[in-house]
C-alpha cells in the first residue's frame, strides 16, 4: 500500500463530509464565536487518539496472537459494515441527546476517531510496521483534509445543500465497499497461502 492509497482509505473511513451535519447539530447550542475553537480542539483530540492507535495497535494484536490474515479479513468486514451505513444511513444521529458544548464525545470520538478509522490504522500498520512513519504521514494528510472540510462545515452545507452532502457520503460509501471487498479477498488469499 502506498502513502496515497493509505491517505485515501483513512480519509474515506473518517468520512468528513458525512460528519458535517453531526458537527453542525452538536454546535447549535454553542456560542458561534467558539465554534472554530471547539472544532479545532475536538480534531486535535481525535488526531492524538488515532496516532496512539497507529503505534500501540499492532503491539496489542501481537500480544494477543492475532494473525495478519485474520486482521485483514476482520478489517474488511468492519469497513464493509461502515460502508453499508454510509450508503444506507440510520435515521438516528449520535448528537440527538447532546446538550451544551461537546467535549471529546461524540465529535472527537467516535465521529472522527471512530472504530473504522482505528481498525484501518491497525490493519495498515500491522501489514508493514517498519513503514510506520509513512503511515503517520498518511494519517496526518487524511486528518488535514478532513479537518479542512469539517472546519468549513457551514460553508460546505451552504454550497452542497443537504442532498449534496448525502450524495457525496453515499458515493464515498460505495468506494469504501469496494475497498472492503478487496481487503476481504486479500485476507482470504493470505490465509490460503499459509496452508
Amino acid at each position: 500500500m502506498s502513502i496515497l492509497s493509505a491517505t485515501i482509505l483513512l480519509f474515506l473511513v473518517i468520512d468528513p463530509v458525512g460528519n458535517v451535519p453531526f458537527f453542525l447539530t452538536a454546535l447549535k447550542d454553542v456560542d458561534p464565536s467558539r465554534h472554530m475553537r471547539v472544532v479545532a480542539r475536538e480534531l486535535l483530540v481525535a488526531l492524538a487518539v488515532l496516532v496512539a492507535f497507529l503505534f500501540a495497535g499492532p503491539v496489542t494484536l501481537r500480544a494477543i496472537h492475532i494473525s495478519q490474515p485474520s486482521l485483514t479479513v476482520a478489517g474488511g468486514i468492519i469497513l464493509f459494515l461502515i460502508a453499508l451505513r454510509m450508503v444506507f444511513p440510520s435515521p438516528k444521529t449520535p448528537t440527538e441527546t447532546m446538550e451544551g458544548e461537546p467535549f471529546i464525545v461524540p465529535l472527537a470520538i467516535p465521529l472522527v476517531a471512530g472504530p473504522s478509522a482505528m481498525a484501518a490504522l491497525i490493519m495498515i500498520s500491522s501489514q508493514e510496521p517498519e513503514r510506520r512513519l509513512e503511515w503517520l504521514t498518511a494519517l496526518v494528510l487524511a486528518w488535514l483534509l478532513s479537518s479542512a472540510i469539517i472546519l468549513g462545515a457551514s460553508r460546505l452545507k451552504d454550497v452542497l445543500g443537504q442532498r449534496g452532502i448525502i450524495a457525496v457520503e453515499r458515493l464515498m460509501g460505495m468506494v469504501l465497499v469496494a475497498v472492503a471487498v478487496q481487503m476481504l479477498m486479500s485476507g482470504v488469499a493470505q490465509f490460503v497461502d499459509t496452508l
